[in-house]
């Protein structure tokens, strides 16, 4: 892998944002939700979708914080328009989401 710098470093927007839905996709290739995320009031409710549901139920998810990059280009999923990228440590089919564990404001910035 390449180091990054720092500067490579900065330019990612990580934010923690709330699971507002979660729904099947079964467009998706993979098993995922399609997930609305609200990350507060200046970033709005983003879209995305999350091959999660190895672990997690959609009723479970709803109401979660999660950390995702928010200044990717959107990504066209099947028919939906993913405008983040959720994190998560991957094992294989299994994906654990990168949440805080308290709560804390939606939008919050990562560094």
């Amino acid at each position: 892998m390449n180091d990054l710098s720092w500067s490579d470093f900065e330019k990612i927007d990580m934010r923690v944002g709330t699971i507002l839905e979660a729904t099947k996709f079964p467009e998706a290739r993979n098993a995922a939700y399609k997930l609305k995320i609200d990350f507060g009031e200046e970033i709005g409710v983003k879209k995305s979708s999350a091959q999660i549901t190895t672990l997690y139920s959609s009723e479970d998810i709803i109401g979660k914080q999660v950390v995702a990059v928010i200044n990717f280009p959107k990504k066209q999923i099947g028919p939906l328009m993913s405008e983040c990228l959720v994190l998560g440590a991957v094992n294989g089919k299994e994906v654990t989401l990168l949440e805080p564990n308290l709560n804390v404001p939606n939008g919050l910035r990562i560094s």
